[in-house]
């Protein structure tokens, strides 16, 4: 079979080892910069120019599927030739292509099956430290606390997997993942629960081992259903299974394929800094941006007219984050009014869209676009600005909301975020409009001219973090859901009676 990969970003580089080079006709971007070069020893071409090629399937490697897919129709692609990566279990995977499975703190998959020590599986799409990916490892140390025994399994390896085994965490890496379900993974065995993290276990979930009971915990808007398959959403079994949800907007995206699904809500805990791990700073890059002091502790409310305003707004520079809304807003701004404050932009910015707003902020100096940050220079950054701007068009619960307001930073937020439920609007942050660009003008002005004691609001904001995203909140409502499983009951006599 000839393929051409469409997107050579993240998710080209979590599935090309599925691909022989030899079977891929070439690989196609729309980044201006990327056409006409060579990746893996791979030509990248311009999505105009597949009739030039001799392929079965385009495979789209990007969570932007709705708008590539379309984009490839209007150019005479049959529809029918189009595959999400999402897809790919059904048009490539087979028994023959299994992949090495890589055991941490397990001598062997042998280790893990002992029936003597039954464990509770903890499974997530990834190792980074993203916010989905440390949910799981509070839930992991939340779990491990209340005396169960965890594994932590990934599809792809990462930074997370030096801090889990460090603190003597079993560890799984295995790619197979990817594609497989449950019923085809080789090493799934003899848990006592399986918690699967995010949509991107769907298929995974779609063929269970029926006798272990799962949980799935969504962190996903509508936007990471693009590339879903609804026969694989709808396979899926009602039963021996509980759905978790970080809240109002990932829960209507599942029920929106899944009605009949009974969601419950958990949003995660976030580390209090003199508790984190201090592994989690350790892939840190030096804050580089000189003259700002942003090292320095936030100033009372009365000092910050000795000084520019900080606003802030941390996260990967894509549509669905907002950044350019932002970024029109400040554009409105007045001369003098703008003068006034200081803008940082923090976060990957690799995208498009990234490399259009860095091309418009460099009219605008009061924009500081530092691209991405270590966890050491975030915890700088929150202690040094008066205000975090979370701009986005959809985002079910942003982790970094939750840390901004852990420090005492009140948050201005578009209300599709789904931190935005938690907001008292003008008491312990500022709510706007979705896309509402003139709305986000006139919040930004009258925080740059006083009207809200923006200290006072931090401190209101604060109390919203210690009712709802503190390590406490979290295991009180984590363990409350876990109690609820007739399994769990079971698993408590057991070692009752060990």
């Amino acid at each position: 079979m000839r393929f051409l990969l469409f997107g050579t970003g993240e998710y080209y580089n979590r599935y090309k080892i599925w691909f022989d080079k030899k079977d891929i006709a070439a690989l196609v971007d729309n980044s201006k910069e990327k056409q006409g070069t060579f990746i893996d020893g791979i030509f990248v071409t311009e999505p105009q120019n597949v009739h030039a090629y001799e392929y079965d399937v385009i495979v789209i490697l990007s969570f932007y599927f709705r708008s590539m897919k379309s984009q490839l129709i209007d150019l005479g692609v049959e529809e029918c030739r189009i595959y999400h990566f999402y897809g790919l279990h059904d048009l490539i995977y087979s028994p023959a292509i299994k992949r090495k499975i890589y055991y941490y703190n397990i001598p062997s998959q042998s280790g893990i099956q002992d029936k003597e020590q039954k464990r509770i599986l903890l499974l997530n799409q990834d190792l980074t430290l993203g916010g989905p990916a440390l949910a799981l490892y509070h839930a992991a140390k939340v779990l491990i606390k209340n005396g169960f025994h965890v594994v932590y399994g990934s599809m792809i390896d990462g930074p997370l997997r030096e801090i889990l085994t460090g603190e003597g965490i079993p560890v799984v890496v295995d790619e197979n993942l990817l594609l497989e379900t449950m019923e085809e993974s080789d090493w799934i065995d003899g848990y006592q629960m399986v918690l699967c993290n995010t949509i991107n276990f769907h298929v995974f979930l779609s063929k269970r081992i029926m006798e272990i009971p799962a949980v799935w915990w969504l962190h996903d808007a509508m936007f990471f259903y693009e590339g879903v398959n609804q026969k694989e959403i709808k396979r899926i079994e009602n039963r021996n299974i509980k759905i978790w949800a970080v809240g109002s907007i990932s829960k209507k995206a599942i029920q929106a394929f899944r009605p009949d699904f009974c969601v419950e809500n958990l949003l995660y805990g976030i580390e209090e800094p003199g508790n984190q791990n201090k592994s989690l700073g350790f892939i840190d890059k030096k804050w580089e941006h000189s003259g700002t002091g942003m090292q320095e502790k936030a100033v009372k409310q009365e000092e910050i007219r000795f000084r520019k305003m900080r606003f802030a707004v941390i996260g990967y520079i894509e549509e669905r984050k907002g950044q350019d809304i932002l970024l029109q807003a400040i554009q409105e701004l007045s001369p003098d009014i703008r003068k006034k404050a200081e803008f940082y932009f923090v976060g990957q910015n690799t995208s498009e869209m990234a490399r259009r707003v860095i091309k418009a902020a460099k009219e605008i100096p009061e924009i500081i676009i530092t691209g991405p940050v270590g966890r050491e220079a975030i915890e700088n950054i929150l202690n040094s600005i008066d205000l975090l701007i979370c701009p986005s068009r959809e985002d079910p619960m942003p982790t970094v909301a939750a840390e901004a307001m852990m420090h005492a930073v009140p948050c201005l937020i578009s209300d599709a975020a789904g931190t935005a439920e938690y907001v008292r609007n003008e008491i312990n942050g500022l709510v706007f409009r979705n896309q509402n660009i003139g709305q986000l003008k006139k919040l930004l002005a009258q925080c740059i001219s006083g009207k809200y004691d923006l200290a006072e609001m931090g401190k209101k904001a604060r109390k919203v973090y210690e009712e709802y995203f503190s390590m406490e909140a979290f295991e009180r409502r984590f363990m409350d859901l876990f109690s609820e499983s007739a399994c769990l009951c079971s698993g408590d006599q057991e070692r009752n009676e060990q």
